[in-house]
C-alpha cells in the first residue's frame, strides 16, 4: 500500500526504495502483481443487432424531424430476420434520441364503467393547401380505439365518424366527451352553466344514435387523457413510420392511404397491443364492454371488428406505387 501512494505522489523507484528500506527488485515486483490485478478492456462482442444497424441508422434520417417509437422499429427488423429482443434495441436507439422538455404535471386520470363513455377528437397532421387529420374515438372502458383519415375537420367528417366509429364498436355509449370544436359546440354556457348550445347537426346525431354529448373543460384537453394519448400514440407509431417511407419517393400520405393502412394498423397492432396502463388487450376488454353499449338503430355485421384493407385507387398516386414502397419498407 505504501508502495501504490509513493508510485502516485510521483516518487522514482528508486527514492521509493530508499524511504521505505527495501530493494528496487522489491519495489517493481510489488508494482508487477498490482498492475496483473488490473481489468483488460475486452474486445466489443458482436451483437445480434450489428447487422440490422445501418437500416436503423437510414430510418432514422429518413424519419427526421420525426422520431419513430422502438416497437415500430422492433417489428420492422424482425420481419428482416432479427432475432434479438428490444432490451438490446433500445440499448442502441435510445441514446440517439433528442431531449424533449418534461410536461408540466401528471394528468389525473380517472375510469368509467363498461358502455359508458366515447372520447372523440380530431388529431392534425399537416395543414396548408393539403390538409390532413384524423378522427379518432377511443372507448373509455376497453380502450379500443378507432381512426378515420380526412381532408376536413367540418361537421360531416364529424357525423361521418361518429357513425363510422359507433359500426366499428358496434353499439353507442350512453355519452361522447368532445373537445370545445366550434363543428361541435356553437356557444358555452350558452344556456346557463353547463348547459351549451350545440351544433344542431351534432344534437340530431345524438338523437338518433342515442348518446348524450359531453364537453371537456376549456383548455383542459387532458381531460379526454384516454384519446390524447392515443393521438400520440397514433403519430409516433403509425403515421411517423408511414410518412417516412414515403417520404424518400417524395410521397405525401394522402386520406386514401393512410385510411387503408390504419385499417390493418388497428387489426394487427393498436387494438390487440398489451395495454400499458390496464396490462390488458383493448380487444380483450372490448368483448365485455360491447354487451353494455346500447344497440344501433340499423343492423351491423356480428363479426369483431377487423378494419381489413378495402382495395381502392389513391386519389393522388396509383395505389400500386404506395403499396410496392410499403411492401418493402415491411
Amino acid at each position: 500500500m505504501e508502495i501504490k501512494v509513493l508510485i502516485r505522489q510521483g516518487k522514482s523507484i528508486r527514492e521509493i526504495a530508499r524511504l521505505l528500506g527495501v530493494s528496487r527488485n522489491t519495489v517493481r515486483r510489488h508494482l508487477r502483481v498490482e498492475n496483473s490485478h488490473q481489468y483488460k478492456v475486452r474486445p466489443p462482442r458482436d451483437s445480434k443487432l450489428d447487422p440490422f444497424k445501418p437500416y436503423l441508422q437510414e430510418r432514422i434520417q429518413q424519419a427526421r424531424p420525426l422520431w419513430l417509437p422502438a416497437t415500430v422499429l422492433l417489428r420492422e427488423i424482425q420481419a428482416q430476420g432479427y432475432e434479438g429482443g428490444l432490451t438490446l434495441l433500445k440499448q442502441f436507439y435510445s441514446p440517439l434520441r433528442p431531449q424533449c422538455p418534461q410536461e408540466d404535471g401528471p394528468a389525473v386520470r380517472f375510469e368509467t364503467e363498461p358502455g359508458r363513455q366515447m372520447q372523440a377528437d380530431f388529431v392534425v397532421f399537416r395543414r396548408g393547401r393539403s390538409p390532413l387529420s384524423a378522427f379518432v374515438a377511443t372507448l373509455g372502458y376497453s380502450r379500443m380505439s378507432f381512426v378515420r383519415f380526412v381532408s376536413s375537420e367540418g361537421f360531416e367528417s364529424v357525423r361521418a365518424g361518429l357513425q363510422a366509429a359507433c359500426d366499428y364498436f358496434h353499439g353507442v355509449p350512453q355519452e361522447v366527451l368532445f373537445d370545445n370544436m366550434k363543428t361541435v359546440v356553437l356557444e358555452r354556457d350558452a344556456y346557463g352553466a353547463g348547459q351549451h348550445r350545440y351544433h344542431a347537426g351534432l344534437l340530431a346525431l345524438a338523437d338518433e344514435l342515442g348518446f348524450v354529448p359531453r364537453l371537456c373543460r376549456p383548455y383542459r384537453a387532458k381531460t379526454k387523457g384516454k384519446v390524447e394519448r392515443f393521438n400520440r400514440y397514433l403519430r409516433e407509431s403509425f403515421y411517423n413510420p408511414l410518412a417516412s417511407c414515403l417520404k424518400g419517393a417524395g410521397l405525401p400520405v394522402d386520406a386514401d392511404t393512410a385510411n387503408r393502412e390504419v385499417q390493418r394498423w388497428l387489426a394487427e397492432v393498436a387494438n390487440v397491443r398489451q395495454h400499458a396502463t390496464l396490462a390488458e388487450r383493448p380487444i380483450d376488454r372490448w368483448q365485455r364492454e360491447r354487451p353494455m353499449l346500447q344497440a344501433l338503430p340499423y343492423a351491423v355485421s356480428p363479426q369483431v371488428p377487423a378494419m381489413r384493407a378495402v382495395p381502392f385507387e389513391s386519389v393522388q398516386h396509383p395505389l400500386s406505387v404506395y403499396a410496392e414502397l410499403l411492401e418493402v419498407a415491411a
